[in-house]
């Protein structure tokens, strides 16, 4: 119980990665604060928090008011005085084709649905909660993790999408300039593919061939929580598969899921030797080439402009929406993250 005495709140905590967020907190002693909209799948969290090991209070609260969360912030307040780490993972689904849909071709809502509720909310969270943040961290440090995704960083789902969680690395980056005097950490997270409750329900086309649990982005802030040095971390994104590396935590099953990035940096690396390879091979225009060995006049050479962002986008895709997905209470407000 490594983090017994410290105060937690997870917005968006009632289901998939903020559920495990929240489970992986409850798992080393730290009290919980969830938030959601739904008060009967927070008090079922709140169950599973308790039987994690730790101690929860459930609030109900739509992240879309400002009031509902400036509430959640005062109880916070009333009840611990203090908070040590808040994770922002409240996100809004929207309504409308999300997928393989130019965006001139999707509701212009799609912008706002997307950046109210997933990066105006962590803005918002983050502003109320940082006189509470600060007064932590004179008592053992405080942070701020921001549930992002590989949509931040290269084409994901949709452009609205892409902005908003690139917003979300931006923000996590200018708001450690700020706390970094009063000792606050801030940074953003890529979960890879999560096998949230859609993603595992079938309703969301994602494979879990590389995949992690929930709970495993949850163990990812504990070790960043325990971490003396975390303020070395502070403005930047982590991969949460390599944070397991470098802090020595595994998943639920025990196993070490994957980085996407590094996979995706290995295809490209064997895409660009296979590129080599062909190219020394003699050409059709010259003495002697014959067979599968030759290229013909109108053959043009293998591209590998892409495939840092394809091969990536390709796992990616799963990734950013599968922490989107598992904050959904409902198709359209999502309160955890797929």
């Amino acid at each position: 119980m490594k983090l017994a005495g410290k105060h937690v709140l997870v917005t968006g905590g009632s289901r998939g990665v903020g559920k495990g967020a929240a489970l992986g907190l409850a798992a080393e002693g730290a009290h919980v604060f969830i938030t959601g909209r739904r008060l009967e799948a927070l008090e079922s969290c709140a169950e599973a928090l308790v039987a994690a090991g730790g101690t929860c209070t459930p609030i109900v609260c739509d992240h879309d008011r400002d009031d509902d969360v400036r509430a959640a912030v005062e109880r916070v307040s009333t009840e611990a005085g203090e908070l040590h780490a808040l994770v922002n993972n409240v996100f809004q689904s929207p309504t409308g084709p999300v997928f393989n849909t130019p965006f001139w071709k999707q509701p212009l809502s799609m912008w706002d649905t997307m950046h109210r509720v997933g990066l105006r909310s962590h803005y918002v969270a983050s502003a109320l909660a940082a006189p509470l943040l600060i007064k932590g961290a004179e008592s053992g440090g405080a942070l701020i993790a921001n549930i992002s995704s590989f949509g931040g960083a290269s084409y994901q789902v949709n452009v609205a999408y892409g902005v908003g969680k690139a917003g979300v690395d931006r923000l996590a980056r200018d708001m450690a300039r700020d706390l970094r005097p009063h000792s606050v950490c801030v940074v953003s997270l890529y979960p890879g593919v999560v096998r949230t409750e859609r993603v595992l329900a079938g309703e969301l086309p994602f494979s879990t061939e590389v995949s992690e649990s929930p709970e495993f982005t949850g163990r990812a802030i504990a070790a960043l929580l325990q971490d003396d040095a975390r303020m070395e971390r502070s403005g930047r994104v982590h991969v949460v598969a390599e944070l397991a590396r470098e802090y020595g935590f595994t998943d639920t099953d025990g196993s070490t899921p994957a980085s996407l990035r590094e996979l995706a940096a290995e295809a490209k690396r064997k895409k660009a030797e296979a590129k080599k390879q062909k190219a020394a091979k003699p050409r059709g225009d010259q003495p002697g080439a014959t067979g599968a060995g030759a290229m013909s006049a109108h053959e043009e050479p293998d591209s590998i402009e892409a495939s840092s962002t394809s091969d990536r986008s390709s796992m990616s895709d799963r990734s950013s929406v599968s922490d989107r997905s598992s904050n959904q209470d409902r198709p359209t407000k999502n309160e955890t993250r797929p």
